[in-house]
């Protein structure tokens, strides 16, 4: 084998292990760092995009849990103006029972009117102060275009199964579902058309509450559903992205182990080509 010293090739071969040795350290050392397998798009190109596909998914899926949340303590407000006015509805229809009875006289009628009237007033009153984030309601007048519909986006994408929409129908006693105004009790004949028609708004009261209900009960189901989901799918990217620590700590000691010995085997290397120099001492 000749000596030469213009080309040192197991210095070269020293020198290119060792880079690579130390490329493959840092690369480690990253890791362990950030806590995450990959740093860069050059670490795992098609894991860069599913990571980031997945990432869109989660948050849109954890804000898809806080909207269906709100839509439920949205629907709840509703419901609870809805529990109060029954109860108002049955105070009003007790009045009209007795004043349908011919032991009350014109006075007598005239303070169970009073009352009835000003429960009335008290049903509008709710209608009119029961809102959420400002927005009315009981008076068949908030959501989308206020006309009393409610769409509320409860999923992470854009199509129809991503949206729930109900309708919140007036409560005021002008609307279509209390329609208490105009009665009077000033006779038995007026009172019993009274409870007719209190029957009638207490029987569409219940039904709104109940379509209510509902809507609440399905809502939380959304909750949990979405959360399975969104627990499944940080899962899946901790899986794609997340350092495995116990394999990065043994990559880290074994690539440390082949510096040193790379950073030896350049010095022996080198070393060896000072024997060309005793062929030159004569």
């Amino acid at each position: 084998m000749a000596l030469t010293v213009a080309t040192n090739t197991g210095a070269l071969m020293a020198q290119a292990a060792a880079s690579s040795v130390n490329k493959e350290m840092e690369i480690s050392m990253e890791r362990l760092s950030t806590g995450k397998r990959i740093n860069s798009a050059s670490d795992d190109a098609a894991g860069v995009a599913i990571a980031s596909r997945l990432t869109s998914e989660i948050r849109g899926t954890n804000q898809a849990i806080r909207n269906a949340m709100d839509a439920q303590a949205l629907i709840d407000t509703a419901e609870g103006a809805h529990y109060e006015v029954e109860n108002i509805l049955q105070r009003m229809r007790e009045l009209a029972v007795q004043a349908a009875n011919d032991t009350n006289d014109a006075d007598d009628r005239s303070s169970l009117e009073t009352e009835f009237n000003e429960l009335v007033n008290e049903i509008d009153r709710i209608a009119d102060v029961t809102t959420w984030a400002g927005q009315s309601l009981l008076t068949g007048t908030g959501g989308a275009g206020s006309s009393g519909s409610f769409t509320f986006h409860i999923g992470s994408g854009v199509s129809s199964a991503d949206q729930l929409s109900i309708t919140i129908a007036s409560l005021t006693t002008s609307g279509s579902t209390v329609s208490v105004s105009g009665l009077t009790l000033g006779s038995a004949t007026s009172a019993t058309s009274a409870i007719t028609a209190i029957d009638a708004a207490i029987t569409a009261l219940n039904s709104q509450r109940a379509t209510l209900g509902s809507y609440s009960n399905r809502l939380d189901h959304t909750v949990s559903n979405l959360t399975n989901i969104t627990n499944n799918l940080q899962s899946g990217l901790g899986r794609i992205q997340d350092a495995d620590f116990a394999a990065e700590t043994t990559n880290l000691a074994r690539t440390q182990i082949l510096q040193q010995a790379s950073t030896a085997m350049l010095a022996q290397a080198n070393a060896a080509k000072q024997n060309v120099l005793s062929l030159l001492q004569g």
